[in-house]
């Protein structure tokens, strides 16, 4: 008898990773993607996989936490992954890739698997079947209205934002100087200094900028996750926040460089407060303000970054823009399957179910296309070893508190205890990621 296509909703990396672990198991797919048919508020392209807010996917190093969940997925043949590593750029210690040639790439070989049929379509309405909700923190209003019903609950909300991209050229390299944090890996940042005088100056002018109107019903829902705060948000907070936050000097000595009228251009000293840029493409054409997410407007926004020293004349590809996250109550629905608690050939993944960060997307991409295929084929959904970070990370948001539930990225935090007290944090997130890859290498899961 032939297979029944399984449906996954929403082109992200969640369901792109989500697709792809179907059509490897052997079963036909169905991706839908409603783009270019109707864009949400932070998409540009009709690719699948389109990174919205960074182009990195964060810390490469196994003993950090993302870094982990990458080596994880690497291990069980994640696609996302594998073509991160194919299209990086240089970013010092982060995994951070040439977001366009990523996305495409991605849909081209989704698009030439023989099982894999991707439909130009907008969801309305959850279908019957095996069906995998990936359609992220910007779901459509019909099929956001239609789970609402399945579901019987309101959903939760946050904002996000996207920082702003800035042409290479227009910044000024006399006084952006190339180099990471603590000369930590290779010198992958265009960092610009600044003295207190400039950093006051900044600070104000940040503070009493004009931000975009929230509506009232928005206005009353927002809730800023903490990992994702707009720079104005944290300019509010206080005088210094910045300075302890994306802005932090520590790590960070500019080369001394000779003058043209003699002496010290930048000083050779800590400076006061730094702004990082991240290179974007291969090239390093684009480079992104990183932690300078924005609801500030635009004409606001090149006003007041262009006073940071080096951007002076700053040409803007993309300046930051805010839009409304929604992610369901997963620990009162969810199962650490991913499957629905009241309907189990429904399962969702990606930021919609409270996971954050692109590698923690893919991740739940990957458990609930996997299990997806095994309901299909008549075999068990897969639970993860909670030793394990894509374990631990499934666990929680199936089992946290339903009442102060909250986005949760990666990290040692929700891991199962090592059993003894280690005090060098370097010397036990290492255990940590030894745990994990061998509890990972001994699970049988085909």
């Amino acid at each position: 008898m032939e297979k029944q296509p399984i449906q996954v909703i929403g082109g992200g990396l969640a369901g792109t990773e989500a697709a792809w672990q179907i059509a490897q198991a052997g079963v036909p797919v169905i991706l839908y993607e409603m783009r270019p048919n109707r864009y949400s508020g932070a998409h540009h392209t009709e690719h699948l996989a389109e990174l919205v807010c960074s182009n990195s996917f964060g810390a490469m190093a196994s003993d950090r936490a993302t870094g982990l969940l990458h080596e994880e997925l690497r291990r069980l043949g994640a696609i996302v992954i594998a073509k991160a590593d194919e299209h990086t750029v240089p970013a010092g210690g982060a995994l951070a890739v040439d977001r366009g040639v990523f996305s495409q790439d991605l849909t081209q070989t989704l698009a030439n698997h023989p099982l894999i049929e991707l439909r130009r379509d907008e969801v309305r309405i959850i279908p019957e079947g095996i069906v995998v909700l990936a359609t992220g923190p910007l779901t459509s209003p019909d099929l956001a209205e239609d789970l609402r019903r399945f579901t019987g609950m309101e959903y939760l909300s946050f904002f996000d934002a996207a920082s702003p991209i800035i042409v290479g050229e227009s910044i000024n390299r006399d006084i952006a100087f190339l180099a990471s944090r603590y000369d930590k890996g290779e010198a992958a940042y265009l960092n610009c200094p600044m003295n207190k005088e400039q950093y006051l100056r900044f600070w104000q002018a940040l503070c009493t900028a004009e931000q975009v109107e929230l509506k009232d019903f928005e206005r009353e829902t927002a809730k800023f996750f903490e990992a994702c705060l707009p720079i104005e948000e944290l300019a509010q907070r206080g005088e210094d926040t910045m300075r302890y936050g994306p802005l932090k000097p520590v790590g960070l000595t500019p080369p001394s460089v000779p003058s043209v009228n003699g002496g010290d251009a930048r000083g050779g000293e800590r400076p006061y407060a730094v702004v990082q840029l991240r290179q974007e493409d291969k090239a390093g054409q684009l480079w992104n303000m990183v932690g300078f997410q924005s609801n500030l407007r635009w004409g606001e926004q090149k006003r007041v970054f262009q006073m940071i020293p080096g951007l002076e004349n700053a040409e803007f590809v993309r300046l930051g823009v805010m839009h409304r996250n929604t992610f369901i109550n997963a620990p009162q629905l969810m199962l650490p399957t991913l499957q629905f608690k009241q309907r189990p050939t429904l399962l969702a993944a990606g930021q919609l179910i409270g996971t954050e960060g692109y590698t923690a997307a893919s991740a739940g991409g990957w458990l609930a296309g996997t299990n997806a295929a095994r309901l299909a084929l008549g075999k068990e959904p897969l639970t993860l070893p909670t030793t394990t970070m894509m374990g631990s990370l499934f666990e929680f948001i199936s089992s946290a508190s339903p009442k102060h539930f909250q986005p949760m990225p990666p990290n040692f935090g929700i891991l199962p205890e090592l059993g003894e007290k280690i005090k060098n944090k370097q010397e036990r997130y290492g255990r940590y990621r030894d745990r994990s890859l061998a509890d990972l290498a001994n699970w049988q899961y085909l």
